[in-house]
């Protein structure tokens, strides 16, 4: 996370209950809300379960919740439970969850953008185009900027891969705009909407102050062979993508060009991507043969095996890129541990994090290796109690992660208490990071 100031959904048809059919276990956040807000007259979802839990540690909890409008908690955490022949089935639990209730999404609209780079790799289905392919940037619109090789690799190249691993790593942000300028706006968002998450809206570069037709122009890209030879060559694109009307003003005020402006900041041509979708992607990621057909990502299973070891694997463990030491084990790590080492060895994170303008999030799968425990937790705080922007004085240390870190024990906690009628077999899960 190279920036704190500017970087940093769904539907069900009934309560899933352990009796549900296979169909139902397979069901995400993102069908379920949907129904939830077709047949309730309440406009957010908080489950009983999920608050008296909170509510039984007042220590941690009870003032935050007490202050719904300043901190805007929402939280998703989903049981997964296995069958004999270890197929899952998950049950959602949530806390005042409203996909109205606009929270700048910040790093973790990489998520999906990483996901999307490797699906179009493998839709363009062109002999030796793959994820380790040199990939060029050119420019030749205002705003633009050129990539010719990378420093962060081993021969200097500049791939796709690379720039995954830079974002899962450490939530890079130039990385994410290279994936953004190779996706394309339309892309990105039209294959998201097709999938069901239609509220989603990603349509800017992070840490870089474009104005919006500079945005939807995005970069030519090339990728080349081994002896140098253009084999996908990818022009200058402008987005003719249809943007989703949305009023969302939110604080009392923000700081242009140093000074105080006394009005509520403008969100509304900023990224949005609502907790549900966040949860039910990563969900579709984690677990691809056990969501619904149409949120599955067209990956292979080398792709998710990649996708799997980066999203777990501590900085420290990478050769390419190597981390200095201001990248401990628990950077991108703030369910549980709080961006604060130390971490138990035997558990992995395979999350996506994000914090700006006061937002600070998490989207995690917890794995406990030696206790056989996993769980899908998911939650956004608003950490700025004053409603100013742009001043770089967010709650992030006093509030946000230790809620973070609290909200993640407690769960964690009560999964090692829950009874499971088989135990999983996470072994596929377990990755060789030093190799």
């Amino acid at each position: 996370m190279k920036t704190r100031s500017l970087n940093i959904g769904l539907s069900i048809t009934l309560f899933i209950l352990f009796s549900c059919s296979s169909a139902k276990h397979s069901i995400t956040p993102a069908m379920e809300i949907k129904e939830h807000l077709k047949t309730s007259d309440s406009s957010s979802k908080t489950d009983a379960f999920l608050a008296n839990l909170l509510h039984s540690y007042p220590q941690y909890f009870d003032t935050l919740l007490a202050n719904p409008k300043i901190w805007q908690i929402q939280i998703i955490y989903t049981q997964i439970d296995r069958d004999e022949k270890n197929k899952p089935s998950f049950k959602h639990y949530y806390y005042n969850i409203n996909p109205s209730n606009y929270y700048y999404p910040a790093s973790t609209v990489k998520l999906p953008a990483a996901v999307l780079a490797l699906q179009k790799l493998n839709e363009l289905n062109i002999k030796g185009l793959d994820r380790n392919t040199t990939m060029v940037t050119e420019a030749d619109y205002p705003g633009q900027t050129s990539v010719y090789n990378d420093p962060t690799t081993p021969d200097g190249r500049p791939t796709i891969a690379h720039y995954i691993k830079k974002i899962l790593l450490v939530s890079d942000n130039e990385a994410f705009n290279r994936l953004y300028e190779f996706l394309g706006q339309e892309y990105l968002n039209d294959k998201l909407a097709k999938m069901g998450y239609d509220q989603t809206q990603i349509i800017h570069r992070l840490n870089i102050a474009l104005n919006e037709e500079q945005n939807r122009h995005t970069n030519p890209v090339f990728f080349a062979d081994t002896s140098g030879q253009v084999i996908y060559q990818q022009p200058l694109i402008r987005s003719n993508l249809s943007y989703q009307k949305r009023t969302n003003l939110l604080g009392v005020g923000y700081y242009s060009d140093d000074k105080l402006v006394h009005k509520p900041f403008d969100f509304s041509m900023k990224n949005r991507l609502t907790l549900i979708d966040l949860h039910s992607i990563l969900q579709s990621v984690l677990f691809p043969n056990d969501v619904p057909q149409k949120q599955r990502f067209q990956l292979t299973a080398d792709d998710y095996q990649f996708l799997y070891n980066y999203m777990s694997m501590y900085p420290k463990e990478s050769v390419f890129p190597s981390f200095d030491s201001t990248h401990n084990d628990a950077y991108v790590k703030f369910l549980l541990y709080g961006s604060k080492d130390p971490v138990n060895p035997n558990i992995r994170v395979f999350n996506k994090v994000g914090d700006a303008y006061g937002f600070l999030i998490d989207a995690a799968y917890i794995v406990d290796f030696e206790n056989n425990i996993e769980f899908l937790l998911s939650a956004v705080i608003h950490c700025n109690s004053d409603g100013i922007y742009n001043d770089d004085k967010y709650d992030y240390d006093q509030v946000g992660f230790p809620f973070m870190k609290h909200l993640g024990e407690v769960i964690y906690g009560y999964e090692k208490t829950r009874v499971r009628k088989h135990l999983p077999d996470l072994t596929s899960f377990k990755m060789n990071y030093g190799q």
